[in-house]
């Protein structure tokens, strides 16, 4: 798993396309079926400043809801593109970064998820904690993608049908793949996960 990168932190208002146009992959979003808003998140870059991955949302723009009710009206879905790359050097030379692989994108999508959720039996002070803990949960479950937390669906990808690795959870779902050079994630709520399907991102204009 990629474990040096780091992630923009960049007012949503403020984001442009300039740290997605540095990327040496293409991007990956849903494919035209999907009519609806679409905008940037943000790039994860290494130490060296190399954009390692990055996340497009479409959709309501999630939030943080201490309320389930309100919460399970949001419909949104992220689609998150990985680098796929083997163990290599820091392009500074001054570290490693690990190889990226499908499990990658399902613990980048599994986290995704999780940055807007908030139960409602938690008050601020104990998220932190409920966060941390969570967090390492889809780290783990992201390693056994063969576990029987993960089901399988097939999805188009630039039109053809592609295996994904796929689960539920109390907060939405989060599923994870590969196409040509990068590992594709995705969660979300309120939008069935078995009609997406994803398409490389021609024109980030649509996004800006």
């Amino acid at each position: 798993m990629e474990t040096t990168s780091r992630v923009e932190g960049v007012p949503l208002a403020r984001r442009t396309a300039e740290g997605y146009l540095r990327a040496p992959f293409a991007w990956y979003g849903l494919d035209e079926a999907f009519t609806g808003p679409r905008w940037l998140m943000q790039v994860g870059t290494a130490a060296d400043g190399s954009v390692q991955h990055g996340s497009t949302g479409h959709g309501e723009t999630p939030s943080i809801k201490t309320d389930a009710s309100g919460a399970e009206k949001e419909r949104f879905a992220v689609v998150v593109t990985v680098a796929a790359s083997p163990v290599r050097r820091t392009g500074d030379g001054t570290g490693v970064l690990d190889a990226t692989t499908v499990s990658s994108a399902a613990w980048l999508a599994g986290s995704g998820l999780l940055v807007h959720t908030w139960p409602a039996s938690l008050d601020h002070a104990m998220r932190d904690n409920w966060l941390d803990q969570q967090t390492e949960t889809a780290f783990e479950l992201a390693d056994d993608l063969d576990g029987a937390e993960w089901s399988t669906l097939s999805l188009p990808v630039d039109g053809v049908p592609m295996p994904f690795h796929y689960r539920e959870s109390e907060f939405g779902w989060v599923l994870a793949g590969s196409a040509a050079g990068v590992h594709i994630g995705a969660y979300g709520r309120g939008m069935s996960a078995y009609g997406l399907g994803f398409a490389q991102i021609k024109d980030l204009d649509a996004y800006a």
